[in-house]
């Protein structure tokens, strides 16, 4: 199953001394740093419905304006999302080096917690592109998950990533209870969209341990969250894994039905790379 990327250029650090767009006073400091913090959440759920470009788009200039503050914890979230619709977009050096910038800033400000989340995103990163083992993945961020405390959805991710390393050593059984721990702090904090990918992910890693009507209840789970949030990616992607489901299991009928529910709202969002990804397994069964 292909996840679902929440579930990421090379970068300059600007010097605002006496330059023209530099904030002037205190209320425009502030009026920045607000407009930042909300334009991140509108642009990490573009990412999450798959409208990766438009997401990057709107996380730049928010990083822009993070830089323009000078707040190292805006900095760093801003470099951390991007990372991550940088990865999805499939700019792996340019995601690369976002992490690494909100890696470099919280050692600056001597960040403990900040700079084992930043880990935590490269170790996922590393994790994805094969760049580190899962075992290599799963004992760092074991060891920097015990420095995040404060922000619950980042304590989440944590729980996310080492499922995700456990499911690539084949520990299928631990890997969704980590997942299930994720999935708690989602729903407790009305994060719809992570639960969803909790599910998601549940899904696959049932899929992977042969247990084919589990791995379908998980996704029928992720897909009630998807229409109740009208996630139209997300419901598309759980189709396609619905057919990925079938087809492992060879009921070719299904399969072909489900990647047909999935075709059709793909095309209604007019995403030729995923309709392509889907062609290829429809082709695999005719």
């Amino acid at each position: 199953m292909k996840l679902k990327i929440f579930i990421p250029v090379i970068f300059v650090i600007l010097i605002l001394t006496s330059c023209s767009s530099a904030p002037k006073n205190t209320g425009e400091i502030y009026r920045l740093r607000l407009q930042a913090e909300e334009g991140m959440e509108v642009a990490n759920k573009y990412a999450s419905q798959g409208n990766f470009e438009q997401s990057l788009l709107l996380i730049t200039d928010y990083k822009r304006m993070a830089i323009l503050t000078d707040d190292f914890s805006l900095i760093i979230r801003c470099c951390l999302s991007r990372g991550n619709i940088l990865f999805s977009l499939g700019r792996i050096e340019e995601a690369f080096a976002e992490w690494e910038q909100a890696i470099s800033e919280a050692q600056k400000f001597k960040h403990n917690e900040f700079l084992s989340v930043s880990r935590v995103f490269r170790a996922r990163g590393n994790l994805l592109s094969n760049r580190a083992s899962a075992q290599s993945v799963l004992d760092e961020v074991t060891r920097e998950s015990a420095n995040i405390k404060s922000d619950k959805l980042f304590v989440a991710f944590s729980w996310q990533v080492r499922g995700l390393a456990l499911r690539s050593l084949g520990s299928y059984r631990e890997a969704e209870e980590a997942m299930k721990r994720s999935l708690t702090i989602h729903e407790s904090e009305k994060s719809l969209e992570n639960a969803s990918f909790d599910w998601y992910t549940i899904a696959s890693i049932r899929s992977l341990a042969g247990n084919s009507s589990g791995a379908l209840q998980a996704l029928e789970s992720s897909m009630k969250i998807d229409r109740r949030i009208e996630n139209s990616f997300g419901l598309a992607s759980s189709w396609r894994a619905v057919g990925d489901v079938h087809r492992k299991a060879g009921r070719q009928g299904e399969a072909l039905e489900a990647y047909q529910r999935a075709t059709t709202i793909f095309e209604a969002m007019k995403n030729e790379y995923e309709l392509e990804e889907i062609d290829k397994r429809i082709g695999s069964i005719r």
